[in-house]
């Protein structure tokens, strides 16, 4: 993966997360959970591109 193609995909996940938080009417609890669920996505995603975290797949619960 490109380091492009993560810069691209970070902004896209930044504005989304903004115009979510911006125009849509939600309680303010609602949206941070939200951002917190989206904060640990990313960072899981980016973790994994890096090659820092293997295979989330092999992690059982």
């Amino acid at each position: 993966m490109s380091l492009l193609t993560i810069v691209i995909v970070l902004i896209v996940v930044g504005v989304l997360l903004w115009l979510i938080n911006a125009y849509i009417p939600m309680d303010r609890k609602i949206k941070n959970i939200l951002n917190i669920v989206v904060v640990i996505g990313v960072v899981i995603w980016l973790l994994k591109a890096f090659g820092v975290l293997g295979s989330v797949g092999s992690i059982s619960v």
